[in-house]
């Protein structure tokens, strides 16, 4: 399915039902958006791992304009405040009064700066392996100088550059990068995977736009229910950046999976899905509501 918003088309994507039988009458299930990372990939290894969500709330997947199955957009449109406005336009295409955020990586980014914009659409917070500002990209390159290969060294410097040439490219990153951001990597589970890849929209990020991303000062600001999720091994979003997140937010509850890199989903898998359903049937009480 597409949106079109903001002079582009956004794909996006439904999974379970959102008006549920309960007892005689009906009850309405919470709206996740689950917000991808990147930018540049698409939606498509969220699935079918994030399905059991589906029986705890209606999830929204999407692709970033210029990513995945997004159309093209300009290219100095493909900035965070773009990619937050697209996450505002498309709750407002589907009459959403208030959602919830799943971001992971760069999508928990995404996530924290729609909080910090649009407190009041906001109804929960759920941010995977992410950082507040811009300081994760120096330590995550000290990171790789101290435990990479020259092989991962060398497609890393591409990442921090900018300066994927083809969607190719972009494939060698991620199956060189593999081991470093999972600790069960299987090259050949990735390959078949298949994912989308558009270099222009994560050389625009990692080239310019994240230099200056910065919500650090605004964390105390955020009054939703908030669960943080780190990973002890994670190198690109290290993580003591999740366990700032968790100590500025009011509230906030934070998860620390000890044996996982970057790719929580894939080294821990059943307690992940396990901390996220019982944080959305129990969610934290949050601190009263700043107007």
């Amino acid at each position: 399915m597409y949106a079109d918003i903001r002079g582009t088309r956004i794909f996006f994507d439904i999974e379970g039902a959102g008006l549920v039988p309960d007892g005689a009458g009906m009850r309405q299930k919470p709206v996740l958006f689950v917000v991808p990372g990147g930018p540049g990939g698409d939606h498509s290894g969220f699935k079918p791992a994030y399905s059991p969500l589906s029986e705890k709330a209606q999830l929204v997947y999407f692709d970033h304009r210029g990513s995945g199955r997004s159309d093209p957009a300009p290219p100095e449109t493909y900035t965070m405040d773009d990619h937050v406005a697209d996450l505002e336009a498309l709750r407002q295409h589907l009459g959403l009064d208030r959602i919830g955020l799943l971001g992971i990586s760069y999508g928990g980014m995404v996530s924290l700066s729609y909080a910090v914009r649009y407190p009041h659409r906001l109804s929960h917070l759920i941010l995977v392996v992410t950082a507040p500002d811009h300081r994760f990209l120096k330590r995550a390159q000290e990171t790789v100088a101290e435990r990479g290969t020259p092989a991962q060294q060398e497609v890393a410097a591409r990442l921090f550059a900018g300066a994927f040439a083809s969607a190719d490219e972009m494939r060698e990153y991620f199956e060189t990068m593999g081991p470093l951001y999972s600790r069960r990597f299987d090259l050949s589970r990735e390959r078949s995977r298949q994912p989308i890849f558009s270099p222009e929209a994560i050389n625009a990020a990692y080239g310019r736009d994240l230099h200056t991303y910065d919500v650090t000062g605004q964390l105390a600001d955020i009054t939703v229910p908030t669960q943080v999720i780190g990973a002890r091994h994670d190198w690109i979003c290290a993580p003591e950046f999740s366990e700032e997140i968790a100590a500025a937010i009011p509230g906030a509850q934070l998860r620390m999976f000890e044996n996982s890199g970057h790719n929580v989903a894939d080294d821990e898998y059943p307690a992940f899905i396990d901390v996220i359903r019982g944080f959305l049937d129990y969610p934290p009480v949050p601190p009263s509501r700043k107007e």
